[in-house]
């Protein structure tokens, strides 16, 4: 095997990594969690799409209701509290990793159209350049989301007995994962280079002989 399909070998495998990680992340409720130290802390966890309460009130006491247990974010009870629950940077996060998800979902399905294609193939380097840039584009928008929850989820602004929240492994995942994905695009960019430069010599070659 040589280092060019090495090369390929190693960023499909990091791709399919991600893709795990990203699975995982975005479907796990520990982005932020509680410590534990507290014997009646409110909250206990939440993830993109998943809140776990105990015994936990609107914050301004507007409402008697009082929450248990682990629900979806949007679920129908929760409406009396969405402001507080859904903020514009937690909103932010939940669109831009469905967004880094999708565009890595939809560069598998290239990927995989990359393996069964002739490496002679004219049209290798505008596939992997589809490639890389779906996986870019991921990485970019998996970017944003990671930064955004960073900066702002363990905020004292937000949930209850935020001095005892710590940022979750759920999180950990989706920035590993969005590492990754950058190094497999940068190693499938430069291998999009050599094919077209492949493509380039070869046209030469056969306009020097007149090859058409």
């Amino acid at each position: 095997m040589g280092y060019r399909e090495k090369n390929m070998l190693i960023a499909s495998c990091l791709l399919l990594v991600c893709f795990l990680l990203v699975i995982i992340a975005f479907s796990t409720p520990c982005w932020l969690e509680n410590d534990g130290q507290l014997p009646d802390a409110t909250f206990q966890r939440i993830g993109l799409w998943q809140v776990c309460f105990k015994n936990f009130e609107e914050p301004h006491h507007w409402y008697d209701t009082k929450f248990t247990g682990c629900w979806w974010v949007f679920e129908e009870e929760y409406y009396i509290i969405h402001d507080f629950l859904l903020p514009g940077f937690f909103v932010a996060t939940q669109t831009f990793f469905t967004f880094c998800l999708t565009f890595l979902l939809i560069c598998l399905l290239f990927l995989a159209r990359y393996i069964f294609t002739d490496e002679d193939d004219p049209h290798m380097a505008t596939l992997l350049y589809v490639v890389s840039g779906c996986s870019g584009f991921s990485a970019f928008c998996g970017t944003i989301a990671v930064v955004i929850f960073g900066a702002y989820g363990d905020s004292r602004y937000w949930m209850p007995h935020w001095e005892h929240n710590y940022i979750g492994w759920s999180y950990a995942l989706a920035v590993v994962s969005v590492l990754l994905m950058w190094i497999a695009t940068a190693q499938i960019y430069a291998e999009a280079r050599v094919y077209r430069a492949k493509n380039r010599r070869e046209r030469q070659r056969r306009a020097a002989y007149g090859l058409g």
